[in-house]
């Protein structure tokens, strides 16, 4: 079984390659098409921006058996109000670095919130279908944010942010760790084990 995957980050690919082995599924990205080109995000939700991701793919690769996936996931701050949120990857910019974007958030929670740093992250997975019928998946993470970057694995925010009942944040925990307890994770094993396998 082939399933498309609407992104061109390759740190989410491989997260999604790692939970599949074993499987009888082969993950294509829309890496492997020169002539696609992903559609602004202009959703208000999580799951807008994902529908959004997925039907573009969808239509373009017209597949006859086209099983096609985007997800849409990002970082909630209780103390910024919900921030950074769907913006989580441009938190500081349109093409903000990783650590430009944890440098903001340490920032705006030093200002704005500095003893409630409660978080967590979430994941929408859309789904489409050969039929084209649309489903969610979603999964979520709850935590902290540190007050400094630690670990050196990972990519995001995984350097602030520790999850509930660890010490240590994300990237010292490690892929073991997010393969199995991670937002993404948690809304893709759903998915794998909604398909007819």
């Amino acid at each position: 079984m082939d399933i498309w995957i609407a992104t061109s980050n390759s740190n989410k690919l491989k997260e999604f390659k790692d939970l599949i082995t074993g499987k009888n599924i082969l993950i294509k990205s829309q890496n492997e098409l020169d002539y696609y080109t992903s559609p602004e995000e202009t959703g208000e939700t999580f799951f807008d921006n994902a529908k959004i991701k997925a039907t573009s793919f969808y239509k373009t690769l017209n597949l006859e058996n086209g099983l096609v996936l985007a997800e849409d996931s990002g970082l909630v701050v209780e103390g910024l109000g919900g921030l950074p949120g769907i913006h989580s990857a441009r938190y500081a910019g349109p093409n903000a670095r990783d650590t430009e974007n944890n440098a903001k958030l340490l920032k705006m929670l030093k200002f704005k919130s500095p003893n409630n740093r409660k978080a967590h992250f979430y994941c929408s997975i859309c789904f489409i279908d050969a039929g084209g019928e649309v489903k969610e998946y979603t999964g979520q993470l709850d935590g902290q944010i540190a007050k400094k970057l630690t670990g050196t694995t990972g990519f995001g925010y995984d350097p602030l942010f520790i999850p509930d009942g660890e010490t240590q944040s994300l990237a010292e925990l490690g892929p073991a760790f997010k393969n199995k307890h991670s937002h993404r994770s948690k809304a893709f094993k759903k998915f794998i084990a909604d398909l007819p396998l």
